[in-house]
């Protein structure tokens, strides 16, 4: 598939990759949607929270269709950036479900484990759930960055239900887990891998509390990094060797080339949560079904636009109501 041109052209500070994803992080003020919270069981007893958003006008007439969103590390479904996308869809017609991820919406879930780019059956549950509402005739699916990872992976090793959801498109996303952690570490990036870390050791916290002889006291000190983190908890939790284990089966590059829907994956140039690796130019110029856009600004999920929508969610919005949804 040819690669898609980009015609994000931001004027000022906002060609700065950090400027613009500081400012959409903390400064953007997205859209206040009305929304209704709905607790959703898990297959194993947990649960997580969805906020539903429905569109006011019959766009697609006897059909109804709904996007899935699901946010970044540490998100929740109420950041502008998620905010902001489910506006744009709202707009042409789409009902929109915004998952939180385990302990992501503001109350801890039930069990020792938590959510990371590799917890496909949490999103198999929800397009499960979605799929036996029968109110919609489509499903969409839109994760950014870490949820894009999540999104991504589950399409391309084919989880459960996957072929529920019709097309899908990923924002801001690490396709290369392992190469976007050492990203990370770089000295450039380290206010935001703090950030990371200290809600990130605040849950572990949490969970250490809750299950005393499963977790070490002592392991937030140890956490000076992302990847000690994973080290310590998402991979031994989870069950995975270690962190580069984790990384290494749960990058979406892996089987990015096998995911059978329409997928667009739009990765800035200049974001530097990113590596080269998150830019996979020859497999998308093969692939029937990979969707590449790769602007020089926007940083991460930092698409600022002066008036109206996010260059990003235009896009997204684009993607799915093209050659008749």
């Amino acid at each position: 598939m040819p690669l898609i041109n980009p015609q994000y052209h931001p004027k000022g500070w906002f060609k700065n990759g950090h400027f613009s994803t500081i400012y959409s992080a903390k400064i953007r003020r997205g859209p206040i949607l009305e929304f209704q919270r709905d607790r959703l069981t898990l297959s194993d007893g947990d649960f997580l929270d969805l906020d539903w958003s429905l569109t006011k006008t019959d766009v697609h007439q006897d059909k109804k269709y709904v996007v899935i969103l699901l946010h970044g590390l540490e998100g929740n479904a109420q950041r502008s950036y998620m905010r902001g996308q489910a506006a744009t869809l709202l707009a042409q017609g789409f009902d929109v479900c915004a998952m939180n991820f385990r302990g992501c919406s503001g109350t801890d879930n039930l069990k020792l484990q938590s959510y990371n780019a590799g917890k496909t059956e949490d999103l198999d549950d929800v397009v499960t759930h979605i799929a036996q509402l029968n109110r919609y005739s489509r499903i969409y699916a839109v994760g950014f960055s870490l949820g894009g990872s999540l999104l991504l992976n589950y399409l391309g090793n084919k989880i459960g239900g996957y072929r529920q959801i019709h097309k899908a498109a990923a924002v801001s996303t690490p396709l290369d887990l392992s190469a976007s952690i050492q990203r990370l570490s770089h000295w450039d990036n380290r206010a935001y891998q703090w950030v990371f870390l200290s809600t990130l050791k605040t849950k572990y916290r949490q969970k250490q509390r809750a299950y005393p002889l499963d977790l070490s006291l002592d392991a937030p000190r140890a956490m000076t990094s992302l990847k000690d983190f994973d080290n310590l908890y998402t991979a031994p939790v989870h069950g995975y060797f270690n962190a580069e284990d984790y990384y290494q089966k749960n990058s979406p590059i892996n089987t990015l080339e096998s995911v059978e829907q329409q997928v667009l994956v739009l990765n800035a140039l200049n974001d530097s949560f990113l590596s080269e690796f998150c830019l996979p130019t020859s497999l998308a110029q093969r692939s029937k079904n990979i969707y590449l856009e790769t602007p020089k600004y926007g940083g991460h999920v930092g698409f600022y636009k002066p008036s109206g929508p996010y260059y990003n969610e235009t896009r997204v919005s684009e993607f799915f109501t093209a050659h008749g949804a």
